[in-house]
């Protein structure tokens, strides 16, 4: 069984106590529930729901903050943000088709941590953790124990990406990137900023959604610093994810010069009807952030039962653009592996 970074976040006491949604980022993030049947019993779940669950957690580790239980609806298993994060028995089905490494990183991966798929563009593994594990996740098979980088191992890369000028944009992903410590951050972030043919630097991240206390003034500190644009592209499904504290962790971030666009991931159960993704984009851009994408399922090992069909995907794009200002419309795409770029449907 792969997990990310288990050593990295200690385990919570059983019954231990909710932490109050205002704690520290590290302390929730290491206080997050890892266990199927705290979860089930936090959010009123049944006992017959334990089985499947912990035989999805079995395969990919249930992993949930505090602060984004609490905007689960308690008794509802359709709850479209417990979908999300609830193992459960159908994630054992074997797929044709869905496999382990859907987008082929291996093969894009010239040095741990390192994933060149794209020209112009290079993605960093910047940390193995997340504060939340999505039951869809594309990485939930990543060998992240063989993308965690030594600082001397991160200096070689670093190289690398001075070594080629056609290298404009540098993506911090994970993992999730703020999951890292502030410390490991600005080092990396200081060090992209002396490369000279670098001008972006993107950070694609759940945190700010799920532990929003994550934007804090350390990290505003290290990002408003460096000399690259700053992008944050955020993931976001469903228009209940987006309560107040997100809304004001968002307005920090936009003060600090930095871009907001969010990526979801059209899965059923979760946002596969027009009314659905209607209210996220124009919550999303009630809280500053611009949608972007909207992909359909990567074919990850253990995901199937999220799927949504291509011809239903399209009817609800069509639907959608009734609805919706061209500015709040996401791209449909897939990211077919080794094209040049993600494809639009």
């Amino acid at each position: 069984m792969i997990t990310r970074s288990s050593a990295l976040l200690q385990r919570p006491d059983r019954e231990a106590r909710p932490l109050p949604l205002q704690a520290r980022w590290q302390t929730q993030l290491a206080r997050a529930i890892r266990d199927p049947r705290e979860l089930c019993r936090r959010l009123g779940l049944d006992e017959t729901w334990w089985p499947g669950a912990e035989r999805g957690h079995a395969l990919f580790e249930v992993r949930v903050p505090e602060a984004y239980l609490a905007r689960i609806r308690p008794g509802d298993p359709a709850d479209p943000l417990l979908r999300q994060v609830l193992p459960l028995a159908e994630e054992a089905l074997p797929t044709p088709g869905y496999v382990a490494d859907p987008l082929e990183e291996a093969e894009h991966a010239p040095a741990p941590g390192l994933i060149h798929k794209y020209a112009g563009r290079v993605l960093l593994i910047a940390s193995p953790a997340c504060a939340v594990n999505c039951r869809y996740c594309f990485r939930r098979h990543f060998p992240y124990e063989e993308n965690a980088p030594s600082r001397a191992q991160w200096e070689r890369t670093l190289d690398t990406l001075r070594d080629d000028s056609s290298l404009h944009e540098a993506i911090l992903s994970g993992g999730d990137p703020l999951a890292a410590s502030d410390r490991q951050l600005a080092w990396l972030v200081e060090r992209l900023g002396t490369i000279p043919h670098l001008k972006r630097l993107r950070l694609h991240t759940r945190l700010p959604v799920v532990i929003p206390e994550r934007i804090d003034d350390a990290l505003l500190g290290w990002l408003s610093a460096t000399r690259l644009q700053k992008v944050m592209v955020l993931h976001i499904n469903h228009a209940n994810e987006i309560d107040e504290a997100v809304v004001a962790a968002c307005r920090r971030l936009s003060d600090a010069g930095v871009t907001l666009l969010n990526q979801s991931v059209l899965l059923r159960g979760v946002n596969d009807s027009v009314e659905a993704l209607a209210a996220l984009s124009e919550r999303l851009f009630e809280a500053g952030i611009l949608p972007y994408y909207l992909h359909v399922l990567d074919p990850v090992a253990g995901a199937a039962h999220f799927d949504v069909s291509d011809d239903q995907a399209r009817e609800l794009v069509a639907g959608l653009r009734k609805q919706l200002p061209g500015f709040l419309m996401p791209r449909l795409v897939r990211e077919i592996p080794g094209e040049a770029s993600k494809t639009t449907l």
